[in-house]
């Protein structure tokens, strides 16, 4: 039985990789594609979120872990409750990657795999350039680790395929978990 916006049931997508890798296009191509199938949906993004719910915390290990704490508390309460989470986070370590699984509803680890050299490419901001100059610490990829995820749900390669071609490919993976409806070509 195929799932309808009436009877939605609440997800995780979680987007993670290096800064640059494609995360926060991809979760925006989604959110606009669930949304026009009538699905509640909620996109939670680095950028934004320390903006507003963890504008107090710095980039150390122990900072980072609380971020993404605060935020698996928000996607747990969205998902239980039937709605879709979309969350585009640089998440480096393994270990917080699977208490988010744990913590949350119907959740999907989203690897976005791109070549240091692509991301240091893509870098409109210049953040590679100055953490490889050393004028930023703790930078995810350079100064500090980033813990390639051991078995994610979806692997994609951002360097390979468009951002639409790999939102196409976590829709799909949705729709055989039945978690999202097909779209409806008529």
């Amino acid at each position: 039985m195929k799932p309808s916006a009436l009877d939605q049931k609440g997800f995780v997508l979680w987007l993670t990789g290096l800064s640059g890798s494609g995360k926060t296009t991809i979760a925006e191509i989604l959110e606009g594609e669930l949304r026009n199938r009538g699905l509640k949906v909620e996109r939670l993004d680095g950028d934004i979120v320390r903006q507003g719910l963890t504008q107090d915390l710095g980039f150390s290990k122990e900072d980072r872990d609380k971020n993404i704490e605060r935020v698996t508390f928000v996607a747990k309460l969205l998902s239980r409750n039937g709605v879709g989470c979309i969350c585009s986070f640089i998440s480096p370590y393994q270990k917080t990657r699977d208490n988010v699984r744990s913590e949350t509803t119907n959740f999907v680890e989203i690897y976005v795999d791109a070549s240091l050299d692509t991301v240091i490419e893509r870098d409109v901001k210049g953040l590679y350039k100055k953490a490889i100059a050393g004028e930023i610490e703790n930078f995810t990829g350079i100064s500090d680790p980033y813990e390639i995820p051991l078995d994610p749900d979806i692997h994609i390669r951002t360097d390979d395929q468009t951002p639409r071609e790999s939102a196409i490919i976590i829709l799909e993976h949705l729709e055989d978990r039945a978690l999202i409806p097909y779209p409806n070509l008529y």
